[in-house]
This record gives structure tokens, sequence and C-alpha cells, in this order.
């Protein structure tokens, strides 16, 4: 990933703060050497100032800065210098036991006095007190290095996480996009493969009737009002295609079960609608289910109007123990008859297989004994009642 180019104001914080950071506890380290000591003590001074000097180091070698500020610590009255190195060790050491050492370290070299003399050593109250301050004296730079060290190691959790979620939601947005391809495939298949199969019968009609000057005039007025049609069903997939963001919207209008006796009437065919559904109302069932039996019932007449044209269709609907049965049969192609040559991909069946089986349903194709072909598909209504909830129908 390319990195954001810097302002010229970033880019000198940029390089100023690692100078801060280093430059002003040294200078710190140096103000109170000489506040804390006596000026003419060469060895006070002389340890004092090589603390504060080690800490210009202290990122590059944490613990040999904190070795180096323990002669100071112990022959002169500095503290700030052992702390500020100390506080190093616990925020840039991963080991647990070399801060507790290095802790440790301190609050011993603290506690015990130079020179060291036989009263001094004494278990008394004052030489408790002294125990009890020199190790908060360690722990609490410890404490904040190791606090220090534990926010660093939230953030690049933090920032983990962040990308993961964000690898999460593109390979979320490619599978919607993949999904939103295969159903619009499925809808262009399905609507433009049946209307141009119709456009061409009527082409053909127009070609016979041509010395007929009625039927020419209402023939390619049919070729006309389904050329628009398709346009149209056409012009709304490519919006739904251009929507932006994640709207999910559906073509419009969806056919329903209502929608069966006009498909089967302009399809051409010679085919018998024989719908009984033991008095259940087609309002009943989900839309996603109607919408599946229409364009399974839609693609088989399309396919019977390409490979079996002359032949008969029988259309059945029944309600079955909860599901919507369809089943498309039709007989072999008439003597003499030709197949439409219309190009196709083979996916108008494995489309409608996809519809049922996202519906929790099945679908069977296969040739019959006597030359014909079966489409059988069984459809869900609990599943698609799910299906419905989640997705709700919205209109272009």
């Amino acid at each position: 990933m390319e990195r954001p180019s810097r302002t010229p104001r970033s880019k000198a914080s940029w390089y100023l703060r690692p100078c801060v950071t280093t430059l002003v506890p040294a200078a710190l380290a140096v103000v109170d050497a000489l506040l804390a000591n006596d000026l003419g003590s060469v060895e006070q001074m002389s340890t004092s100032l090589l603390a504060a000097a080690a800490l210009l180091l202290r990122r590059r070698w944490p613990i040999a800065v904190l070795l180096l500020t323990m002669p100071g610590m112990e022959l002169s009255y500095i503290w700030l210098a052992p702390m500020l190195a100390l506080y190093t060790v616990a925020a840039d050491n991963r080991q647990r036991w070399v801060v507790g050492a290095a802790g440790l370290l301190v609050a011993v070299v603290q506690f015990i006095p130079w020179p060291i003399t036989d009263d001094q050593l004494q278990w008394n109250r004052t030489t408790l007190l002294s125990a009890m301050y020199s190790l908060l004296t360690a722990a609490a730079p410890v404490a904040l290095g190791l606090l220090v060290q534990t926010r660093r190691e939230l953030r690049v959790r933090l920032d983990e996480l962040t990308r993961g979620q964000d690898r999460e939601r593109s390979l979320l947005a490619q599978s919607v996009l993949s999904t939103e391809r295969a159903r619009l495939a499925r809808e262009m298949h399905d609507v433009v493969s049946h209307q141009v199969s119709l456009i061409s019968i009527q082409a053909g009609a127009l070609q016979v009737c041509a010395e007929d000057p009625d039927a020419t005039r209402e023939t390619a007025r049919a070729i006309r009002q389904l050329s628009v049609k398709t346009l149209d069903e056409l012009r709304q997939m490519v919006g739904v295609l251009r929507a932006a963001g994640g709207d999910r919207r559906e073509l419009s209008p969806q056919p329903t079960l209502a929608d069966l006796p006009r498909l089967v009437a302009a399809s051409g065919v010679r085919t018998t609608l024989d719908v009984v559904l033991d008095g259940e109302q087609a309002a009943d069932w989900p839309e996603p289910v109607e919408r599946a039996a229409y364009r399974t019932v839609q693609e088989a007449l399309t396919n019977v109007r390409k490979h079996a044209p002359g032949s008969t269709v029988t259309v059945r609907l029944r309600a079955r123990s909860g599901a919507l049965v369809v089943e498309v049969r039709n007989g072999p192609s008439a003597p003499g008859a030709e197949p439409l040559l219309l190009p196709g991909g083979g996916h108008g069946l494995i489309g409608l297989r996809e519809r049922a089986q996202q519906l929790g349903g099945t679908l069977e194709s296969r040739t019959t004994v006597d030359g014909g072909f079966l489409v059988h598909a069984e459809l869900p209504a609990a599943a698609a009642a799910a299906v419905a909830v989640v997705e709700p129908r919205r209109v272009v």
C-alpha cells in the first residue's frame, strides 16, 4: 500500500520528535546533576554528567545506559537519569525478568548508601522507610514503562484487527458482487431469452403472412411490442448494475403466479395450464417462490420453442407438504418442424437450479421415454419466507 505523502508540517514534526525525546531528557538530567550535587566534587559531577550523557543512547542500548547511570545514583544525589533509563528498559524490553532485575538493581542501589557504615545498616524505622522509598523509586518508572509497552502492543493489535476487518469487508463486498452478478445473469437470461424467442417466432410468422397486409401489420406490431419490452427489461437491469453502494434493488415489475395465464397465452406454444393449489391462494406463497415458479415455466416454454417446436406442453402446479411443485412436460417435436436457430449457452436450467437451491428446494430436468422433456421443481415456502424477510423486495 502506498504511504500518504507528508505535508511540510508533518515532515518537520516527524524529524523533530526523535530529537526532542532524546535531547530533552538528557538536558533535564544535566540540570538535575547541577542542582543536586556539590559543584566542587569531581566524583559527583563526573558520575552525574556521565549518567546524563548516557541518556542520549538510551533508545539503542537501554540496559547498558541503565548500568552507566548506576555510579551516578550511588556516588551522587541524582535520581532523574536512573529513573529515565529504567523507564526505557521497561518500555522497550519484552522480557519481564529483565525488567524485574533492572528495577531490583535500581532499588538496591538507591537503598544501599555509599560509603557503607555499620550504623547505616541497622534495621530501624528509618531503614524501613528508606527501603520503601527505594522500592517506590524503582516501581514508578517500571509501571509507567510497562503501561507504555502495553499501549504500543494494543495499538499494533488494533491496527491488525482494522486491517483484518477491511479484508473481510472487501471479501464480503466481492461475494455480494458475485451473488448480484449471478442473480442478474439469471434474470437477463430468463427475460431476454424468452422475449427474443417470441420475436423470432413473430418474425417467422411475418415471413409466412407477407401477402396479407392486416396480418403483416399485426405481426409487426407484436414484434415492436416485444422489442420495446425487451429493451425496457434490459434498461432496468443496467440501472441495477449502475446502482451505487450496497442498496439491493430488485428488477420491477416482478412476475407472480397470477401472470402465468398471460405467459402461457403469449408463448406461441400449445400449452395446457393445470393449477391446483388445494384451496391455497397465490398470495399466500412467498414472493421468491412465485417468481421462481414463473421463471421455471418461462424457461421451459422458451426451451420448447427452441428445441421442440410444434409439441404440446402441460404445465402443472401443485401444493405438496408446504412446497409449491412445478412440473412442465412436453412431447416430441411435431413432424417436419425445425427448431429455432437461436444461440444458447446452456445456462437456463443451471440458473433455475440455482434459484431452487437458494430457496431450499430442488429442480430436476430429464428426457422422457416418449422423446419429450420434463422439468420438475419443488420450492419450499418456509425457507423462501425467510429469504423474503432478509431481503425485502424493492422497486426500481
